[in-house]
Parts: structure tokens; C-alpha cells; sequence
């Protein structure tokens, strides 16, 4: 039986998964990136994310999407197949479409709760 939780709540302390964009899809720097998951589902996976500076192209899945709400910092996010270009800041929330193709850029560090959805 399923039950309501605040995240990351029981958890002694997340633990933190590093990484770094791959070499082909670096845009500009090479920025440390650390994913704090705090709940995991088939369907569903929601943390703490931060980064460095940087920019990197991305491509979500057609069955991906991502709502995140940024806590510290700015990002900006270029449309691959138009010109659209928008940027979050703290307290301000954004939406990654299924399918997104464009770069993630990180203009000052950053730190996000995400929530990435399977459809």
C-alpha cells in the first residue's frame, strides 16, 4: 500500500551521485553536477540538484518530462528547433517538455528540486 511522505524524510542523509556533461554535448565549461534523489518510482523521481556554471545541449526522451523549481541561482534554457529562450531564477518554477531538444545553460550556480515524470 502506497503511503503519503515528505521526501527524503527516514533517510539518514541522500546520497549525493556526481557527474559532469559527456564530452559531446558540452556547450561551454565543464560543470560539476550533484543529484541528491530523495524518492524514486517506475513512474516518478524527485531531488535536490546542483551545478556549476556551464551549458550543454539536452535531449529528453519522448516519455520525460521535468517540472523544477529553482531554489539558488539562474538558468536558461535555449530551444533547439526555435528561438524560444527562457530563464529561471530562484523561486521561480519551469517546465521541460517530452521530447525537448536545445541547451541547458547555468548562468550562476545553481540548486533545484526537481520532479522528472515518466509518461
Amino acid at each position: 500500500m502506497s503511503t503519503i511522505s515528505v521526501a527524503g524524510q527516514g533517510q539518514t542523509q541522500s546520497e549525493c551521485s556526481i557527474d559532469f556533461p559527456r564530452e559531446e554535448r558540452l556547450v561551454k565549461g565543464n560543470p560539476e553536477r550533484h543529484t541528491y534523489n530523495l524518492y524514486e518510482h517506475p513512474n516518478m523521481d524527485c531531488g535536490i540538484w546542483q551545478c556549476e556554471v556551464g551549458a550543454w545541449n539536452i535531449v529528453f526522451a519522448e516519455n520525460k518530462q521535468e517540472f523544477f523549481t529553482v531554489i539558488e541561482g539562474k538558468v536558461r534554457l535555449h530551444a533547439k528547433h526555435s528561438d524560444i529562450v527562457i530563464d529561471v531564477g530562484a523561486g521561480e518554477a519551469g517546465i521541460i517538455p517530452p521530447g525537448f531538444e536545445g541547451t541547458f545553460e547555468v548562468l550562476e550556480a545553481v540548486k533545484k528540486y526537481y520532479v522528472n515524470v515518466m509518461v
